[in-house]
């Protein structure tokens, strides 16, 4: 499992190991997918973002995170996911909000085509600094025409323990290596709503709790 430590982060922002968004070839239509971070002192990882015709599920709340997820809750990384999708007949494209963090505050614009009857949209992401939150859409519906908007809570992962101890934490805040140990008691286990930043570790509350939602995504269908 790769995981985003402080240096890892930097040396992929240097080289482009992330990958960034593509020149897109040409069809009936593309969507221009924005999000927005809504938090105060979160940051988001780089965003995935993929556009499908049936429903393809990235997650499901109160069942346990697949592996994909999972890479994605503890560290940020997409590439398991885009790889499963990219395998996905039911999946049209696949793309990368770049390889920089969203910042609290900043927007973001990911652009997927839409061609092939693709009529849904799916994104995750990391929030850091947590254990395993992250951000996502599953499956939702893309307008027929115009704009729609979506908002997403701080979902958590229940794949890690919410110790907020910054040696678990990748990131640029706490620059930790890894995930906490496997099998703890507080694993939960499943999918569910994130509980916010309590000041149960190296995380003060009144600088990185928030409410919900924490992400803003305006979906807006381009016609050529």
């Amino acid at each position: 499992m790769m995981i985003f430590s402080r240096k890892a982060l930097g040396a992929m922002l240097l080289s482009g190991l992330i990958a960034s968004p593509t020149v897109l070839a040409s069809g009936p239509a593309i969507y221009h997918v924005t999000i927005t971070n809504l938090t105060n002192s979160i940051n988001f990882t780089p965003i995935l973002v993929a556009s499908h015709r049936r429903p393809v599920s990235i997650f499901e709340l109160g069942a346990p995170a697949s592996k994909e997820l999972t890479a994605i809750a503890e560290g940020g990384d997409t590439s398991l996911l885009a790889a499963t999708l990219g395998k996905d007949p039911q999946v049209v494209d696949v793309q990368s909000s770049g390889d920089q963090l969203l910042s609290p505050g900043d927007s973001v614009t990911v652009i997927v085509r839409a061609s092939h009857g693709a009529k849904r949209i799916s994104l995750a992401s990391m929030m850091l600094p947590t254990n395993d939150g992250f951000i996502a859409l599953d499956s939702v519906k893309a307008p027929k025409r115009g704009s729609v908007i979506y908002f997403s809570p701080g979902y958590d992962g229940g794949t890690e323990p919410n110790n907020e101890w910054c040696i678990y934490i990748p990131g640029p805040t706490c620059g930790g290596e890894g995930p906490s140990p496997l099998g703890s008691p507080r694993d939960e286990g499943y999918v569910h709503i994130h509980r916010g930043i309590h000041g149960v570790g190296d995380l003060r509350p009144a600088i990185y709790d928030w409410r919900n939602p924490v992400a803003k995504v305006t979906i807006t269908r381009i016609r050529h």
